[in-house]
């Protein structure tokens, strides 16, 4: 009877052990600074825009949170997305809307967060997402940035 007991206890100290290894084993949230330029905008925008994105990913919850900052547009914001899949030097469409849906003003700074989907999630881990933001007189985009997560270890 002892050695069954005795059994029984290795058998859950093991699986705690083990419970206990992969809660470590989960990643951190990472955060990151995304610099947006016009010379990053497919085709260049010449501007004395500017601005930057802070981003925090947590990828076992997959949520992104940003706040961005933006000065010396060429005229007032209208919105702000990740578009993918792109790397750099490509176009593509819209994945998330950074700034509010069917709004055409925003200002800066902006900040908000978002759940993405299994197909974003594979875009952004992999750097094929970018930041744009749009405004009156640069309805494609003024000002841009690729999103390029630090790899974790």
């Amino acid at each position: 009877m002892s050695r069954s007991i005795s059994r029984r206890a290795l058998i859950a100290f093991g699986g705690l052990a083990l419970a206990g290894t992969l809660t470590w084993a989960q990643a951190a949230p990472v955060s990151f600074q995304v610099p947006l330029t016009g010379a990053q905008q497919v085709p260049p925008v010449q501007t004395a825009g500017s601005g930057s994105a802070d981003l925090t990913y947590d990828p076992d919850t997959h949520v992104v949170t940003w706040n961005i900052r933006f000065s010396g547009l060429s005229s007032q914001a209208t919105m702000a997305h990740f578009h993918g899949p792109a790397p750099a030097g490509k176009n593509a469409g819209v994945k998330v809307w950074l700034s509010q849906k069917g709004s055409m003003e925003m200002t800066s700074p902006l900040s908000g967060q978002a759940t993405l989907s299994p197909d974003d999630v594979k875009m952004f881990e992999a750097g094929d997402m970018y930041i744009n933001v749009h405004t009156k007189n640069n309805p494609n985009g003024e000002i841009r940035g690729q999103v390029v997560p630090p790899k974790s270890n």
